[in-house]
């Protein structure tokens, strides 16, 4: 039997290293690049229609943002507003999507926006050279905010971003261990601290103002603003090895999966609460995973899912967006097993009454 393999779900011209998907619009935001580096591969921030085609989930290129010389390595969304990491800086973009009625819109060639592919069925549309064509339906602009330098390391190199629940602050960390925390979208700094001795692999801001931080200085933190409130140690949940030293990689809200990207390229999906397998597919990437992300449940969401509990995409350096569904798995509603208990009791008393008339 040949080994199993997860659907292609869209290629980019450049290596990806994010991913975000966007639930009051269905859309799907992956980004990469190849840096400053003169190698002819792009930078860039792809936007995906993601539609339910004939029972089956795809993508389409909707929109491509061109961020010239830098890669994005990492992203965090709020809204329509994105938090991309470009080598020591955090770029704030906007996107704005809007309904394209009545006629064609055409571009000037060379520009950096590109516009959607034409969908399969349309009728063909002749073009003009060197220029392009949108066919009628959604739209999608992206304007750049404010940028601001997040890591000041001898060679920095923003690792992580991510906003609070109320989307109006926005915390970073990089590779010099500091902390910052900012206002969205001014981007003014309110708060700064040394949180790890090394880079910050992952933080996430909760609910009530905590921060959690982990560390390539095998820590992971709990702080109220820049004060230290705890600390997690491995050991406690053993079972370990008392010689070997653990790292913690990675800190996120719970929910119902917990979706899981290797170095090796091998993609899983495991219940959060139990870590139940439910879903492996050996080096779907060949690659190191570099994101992983699931369709939200909310928004499109369960429009989008069909009849799937969950769909969880991967990027890898490999320019791949992979697709990885996880088919509903049978239940037996509450109501219909009270139903048979009740049709069982009146069952066994009608049995019993023709075994012992005057029973009841």
């Amino acid at each position: 039997m040949g080994r199993r393999r997860a659907p292609e779900l869209y290629r980019a011209p450049f290596p990806l290293y994010a991913l975000q998907v966007d639930p009051s619009t269905g859309l799907l935001i992956a980004a990469g690049g190849g840096g400053a580096a003169k190698t002819g591969i792009k930078n860039g921030v792809h936007f995906l229609q993601l539609e339910q085609i004939n029972g089956r989930l795809s993508a389409s290129l909707l929109h491509s943002h061109d961020t010239e010389t830098r890669a994005t390595m990492n992203l965090a969304l709020a809204g329509n507003i994105l938090a991309a990491g470009q080598d020591a800086h955090c770029q704030l973009l906007r996107f704005q999507t809007h309904q394209q009625k009545g006629k064609t819109k055409v571009e000037k060639a060379g520009s950096k926006e590109q516009g959607p592919r034409q969908r399969k069925g349309a009728a063909p549309v002749e073009k003009k050279p060197g220029a392009e064509t949108h066919q009628e339906g959604i739209e999608l602009s992206v304007e750049n905010l404010k940028a601001v330098q997040t890591d000041f390391s001898p060679d920095p190199f923003q690792k992580v971003v991510c906003f609070n629940h109320d989307n109006t602050l926005l915390a970073t960390g990089g590779t010099d261990g500091y902390v910052r925390i900012w206002k969205v979208p001014s981007l003014e700094k309110v708060l700064e601290f040394r949180a790890h001795e090394g880079e910050i692999e992952d933080l996430a801001l909760g609910p009530d103002g905590k921060l959690v931080t982990v560390g390539w200085d095998l820590k992971a933190s709990v702080w109220q603003k820049d004060q230290l409130v705890t600390q997690l140690h491995w050991q406690e949940n053993g079972p370990t090895f008392s010689n070997t030293p653990y790292r913690y990689q990675a800190c996120s809200e719970s929910g119902t999966f917990l979706g899981l990207g290797t170095v090796t390229g091998s993609v899983a999906i495991y219940i959060a609460f139990s870590l139940q397998c439910l879903y492996y597919v050996r080096e779907a990437h060949g690659i190191v995973v570099t994101d992983v992300a699931f369709l939200p449940e909310k928004g499109r969401g369960p429009e989008l899912l069909g009849f799937h509990e969950t769909a969880l995409f991967s990027v890898a350096v490999d320019s791949r967006c992979q697709l990885h569904l996880l088919p509903s798995r049978r239940s037996v509603p509450v109501w219909l097993l009270l139903l048979l208990c009740v049709g069982l009791i009146v069952m066994t008393i009608l049995l019993l009454q023709s075994v012992f008339p005057g029973f009841l």
